[in-house]
């Protein structure tokens, strides 16, 4: 029973990690902070390449139950809610406050030991929403242009450290990985080369090769730093997250000017009360089943 428990959990984190991936403004690591598995993950990161055997394997074995439910929320969202993102952009961004919303005092109940008198420490969390937001700021300018076909080593030196930035986003409540690539001009041309790669036109592999040689290098050695940050320094570090997590409610209101075809950030005329208070719901729901399945 405590097997099916794990195995149902795992998907379901996954699951919502991938849904949340596909949010302008939302990162997966939010979504794994909020339904407390954010420790777990990035260790699991860590370890499976840096740990010992024993280790590499726990961690591999993790990775590929959390991996499942990533690939059918990623399979769906690229079926079904993409076009929803894209006609209903405001009813989504509503729901996703309402996750935010719902999920900042959980978070905060969660860690209540480490944040309990060290208010000291409240400047990480302006720290964390200035961080978030001033990264929307950045992408709503524009950010910057990018010319994918033209091979030489500074543009793919540019790509591999945008790519080990990106996936440290990915993993860090509150940083959309996928808003940094818009901001630094390399969301369309990545995408774009990898749909080629997949109508075997092969011309821009060795920009796809050093772009996943990036992401490798940024899970070796940024999550590494986060992974040390959360045993050492967690207060300062819960402070930070609980920052950018309030930030990302400015990016999810920015997430609309994202689009392929922008529309007007999120409003009060936009904005849905109805898909607010159901993402509420959603993440007390959630919480509920968090309870429920690591219940021995």
């Amino acid at each position: 029973m405590k097997k099916i428990k794990d195995l149902i959990s795992n998907f379901i984190n996954g699951f919502c990690m991938a849904l949340a991936d596909s949010v302008p403004g939302v990162s997966g690591g939010t979504i794994a902070f909020i339904l407390g598995f954010y420790d777990k993950f990035i260790s699991s990161l860590d370890d499976l390449f840096r740990g010992s055997l024993e280790k590499k394997k726990s961690a591999l074995v993790f990775l590929i139950k959390l991996g499942i439910g990533w690939a059918v929320g990623f399979l769906l969202s690229a079926s079904i809610l993409s076009g929803l993102f894209e006609t209903h952009i405001y009813v989504m961004s509503s729901l996703f406050i309402g996750f935010i919303v719902a999920a900042i005092p959980l978070v905060i109940k969660e860690e209540k030991k480490c944040l309990r008198g060290k208010y000291r420490y409240l400047i990480f969390t302006f720290i964390g929403i200035c961080l978030v937001v001033s990264i929307s700021l950045l992408n709503s300018y524009g950010g910057f242009n990018f010319d994918i076909n033209n091979f030489n080593i500074i543009n793919l030196i540019y790509v591999f450290v945008t790519a080990a930035v990106a996936i440290t986003a990915m993993v860090l409540p509150g940083i959309s990985g996928s808003t940094l690539l818009l901001i630094f001009g390399l969301y369309i041309p990545i995408m774009g080369a990898i749909k080629e790669i997949l109508h075997f036109n092969f011309n821009l592999l060795p920009v796809i090769i050093v772009f996943g040689l990036g992401i490798v290098c940024g899970i070796v050695f940024f999550v590494k730093l986060i992974r040390r940050s959360l045993e050492l320094f967690r207060s300062q570090t819960i402070y930070m997250v609980i920052g950018m997590m309030i930030g990302s409610l400015y990016s999810i209101c920015m997430g609309p000017t994202t689009l392929d075809v922008p529309k007007e950030m999120l409003s009060f005329e936009t904005f849905n009360i109805f898909f607010f208070l159901l993402g509420i719901i959603i993440i007390l729901l959630l919480e509920l089943l968090k309870n429920f399945l690591n219940k021995e």
